[in-house]
């Protein structure tokens, strides 16, 4: 009788250690859905197996889905379209240049820093960029609020620098009424 209450106890032990594990891997992975197939290939962004094509830049499988997205919509709805537009991986192999990404002086060059860090680190990448700079907040040169300027919503201007919309729609009152 003890024998079986031990046993009892050391699988409830194990099951609750198999549990644990389980639930610390669903939030490693929380987002990204699973292959059907161990092996098969996926896309790396969304997890999706159908309508798979490799990546230009850095040939990682990913959604042949540039066809959905609609013309000026600004949609986020196509993997293929999100990792070469918004990554610092899919601008380095646009504009052609050399060796890897992580480590191009001309990228970084092109883009100011609050962007660098953006398309270096955000959810289109394969590869997130370590150790990314520090920055200073982009502020409207009006009233001085934040711009996030991955998020839209602001104009800028050689003359005046960003502004921020409610800066921009009080500029052009004939615009934005």
């Amino acid at each position: 009788m003890a024998s079986r209450i031990k046993d009892r106890h050391r699988k409830s032990k194990s099951r609750a250690a198999r549990k644990k594990a389980s639930a610390k891997a669903n939030r490693r992975s929380a987002g990204r859905k699973k292959a059907l197939t161990p092996g098969m290939p996926q896309c790396g962004l969304c997890g999706g197996t159908e309508n798979l094509t490799k990546t230009e830049c850095c040939g990682q499988w990913i959604c042949d889905d540039e066809d959905n997205y609609v013309l000026f919509s600004y949609a986020h709805n196509s993997c293929a379209r999100n990792h070469r537009r918004y990554t610092l991986c899919g601008h380095h192999f646009e504009e052609g240049h050399a060796g890897h990404w992580k480590n191009c002086d001309e990228c970084r060059k092109d883009t100011p820093t609050e962007m660098y860090v953006y398309y270096g680190t955000n959810e289109y990448n394969f590869d997130v960029l370590e150790n990314p700079p520090q920055y200073e907040p982009t502020k409207c040169s009006r009233c001085g609020a934040v711009i996030p300027l991955a998020n839209g919503g602001y104009s800028y201007s050689g003359k005046e620098g960003y502004l921020c919309f409610d800066c921009t729609a009080a500029k052009h009152p004939a615009r934005y009424s």
